[in-house]
């Protein structure tokens, strides 16, 4: 674990954020999705490495999946109710929800703002070791704790502390802005924080 978070550290100082972005012949296409009050990172299966994300294999057939990470209690149940929204507002345990998509998130969800980011192969590569390291494995792969929001997802355990100053929007913004993306997690709690800082870096890929 210490390992692949040096590694990862190197890879950001070697690569930093004004070298973030790719020609469109190298380029990696990663979308951020949001629905206005979550956000989350979408990356194609197919420029997923080989022995990363190894949860990707519960989802056969799909295109892209994307990550979202929240609390561990009102995230799978969001009509839980006010006391369940009260408790999401201290520090406490997180998952990850994973969605399998067979197209772009804007093609897929009707109330979704998608961005498009062109990331250089070395700095995809932070990115995916980011969402990697998000999941808690207790052996080679993390095992699904509860039914997704959708019938095409699923949550797992999650590494990291949900609260009020640490939320999914944070950890959205966190692991672009470690994969050299011009941005600033510090200070990120709503969508919207993040979205306004993207928005004009979106390549508009058709």
């Amino acid at each position: 674990m210490k390992s692949t978070r040096l590694a990862l550290v190197l890879l950001f100082v070697l690569f930093p954020a004004t070298a973030w972005a790719s020609a469109a012949g190298e380029a990696r296409t990663v979308y951020v999705s949001s629905n206005g009050w979550h956000t989350g990172i979408v990356v194609a299966v197919e420029d997923i490495p080989h022995g990363k994300i190894p949860e990707a294999a519960d989802f056969p057939g799909a295109l892209y999946l994307e990550f979202g990470w929240g609390d561990a209690d009102f995230y799978p149940e969001p009509e839980a109710g006010v006391l369940a929204a009260i408790g999401a507002a201290f520090p406490g345990p997180a998952v990850m929800h994973v969605a399998a998509l067979t197209a772009r998130p804007s093609e897929y969800f009707s109330d979704v703002e998608e961005l498009a980011l062109e990331f250089a192969p070395e700095n995809f590569a932070v990115l995916i070791g980011y969402l990697h390291e998000s999941f808690a494995r207790e052996g080679e792969r993390a095992e699904v704790s509860a039914k997704g929001l959708y019938a095409f997802s699923a949550f797992y355990p999650a590494t990291g502390r949900f609260s009020l100053t640490n939320t999914c929007n944070t950890w959205t913004a966190r692991g672009l802005e470690t994969a050299g993306v011009p941005v600033q997690a510090r200070g990120v709690q709503r969508a919207e924080d993040l979205m306004k800082q993207l928005r004009p870096l979106n390549a508009g890929v058709p």
